[in-house]
């Protein structure tokens, strides 16, 4: 069992839609729980929007500290909505101590870069935990601002998803929907749309099987 931390101190990153996003691809083959450590509670007003119909089981305003209990349950992954704020490092602190593996998404912004590092640097490397950058809300009309971007990350030396999530109007809607990725309405827009997250969820399952592997197999 993994416990799946997907982080960043900067508010509007997309860390809600990532973590339900991606849970929901997950479970197509894995038993998944989403856990939300958000005192916002972003993803559980969108569990209860979508009420039964989620494709994984989900827990609300589970404590930080209890997380490592969770390794108890029938689960092959547990995904937790972290807070995204300056003031509550601490917990987020625990939860990423508490985590297998981190996912930071972010904006192909300038501006966003300065507290993803400061998330990696102060609270993600400090405890060894491995870690993967995903480029969020990417406008397909400007790859000139992605290449920018993923320079940033890269010169950084911060590891990242080869993939990005584009940004679709089916994802700001889907929380109202009460609908997961997953679950969209078929469309050639939609389709995109999925197959984004499916492709980052493709890269993570092959960083975890290479984990996996015993020292010297390659």
């Amino acid at each position: 069992m993994r416990i799946l931390a997907v982080a960043n101190q900067k508010g509007g990153a997309g860390k809600t839609t990532t973590a339900m996003s991606l849970a929901a691809v997950l479970a197509e083959v894995s038993r998944v729980l989403v856990v939300d450590n958000d005192p916002q509670g972003s993803s559980t007003w969108w569990a209860e929007r979508a009420g039964e119909s989620l494709p994984f089981d989900f827990a609300g305003s589970t404590n930080p500290n209890e997380l490592a209990r969770l390794r108890e349950l029938p689960y092959d992954v547990v995904v937790v909505d972290t807070p995204g704020s300056l003031e509550a490092g601490e917990v987020l602190a625990t939860i990423v101590q508490a985590s297998d593996f981190v996912i930071l998404p972010t904006e192909p912004e300038a501006l966003a870069f300065q507290p993803l590092s400061r998330t990696i640097q102060s609270l993600v490397q400090p405890y060894g935990v491995d870690y993967r950058v995903m480029l969020n809300k990417l406008d397909p009309r400007n790859p000139g601002e992605t290449l920018e971007a993923q320079k940033l990350i890269d010169g950084a030396g911060f590891p990242r998803f080869q993939h990005g999530v584009r940004k679709y109007k089916a994802h700001s809607t889907a929380p109202l929907r009460g609908e997961v990725v997953t679950q969209y309405e078929t469309s050639r827009a939609t389709f995109k749309a999925i197959d984004d997250y499916r492709r980052v969820a493709l890269e993570l399952n092959t960083v975890w099987a290479a984990q996996s592997q015993p020292v010297g197999v390659n």
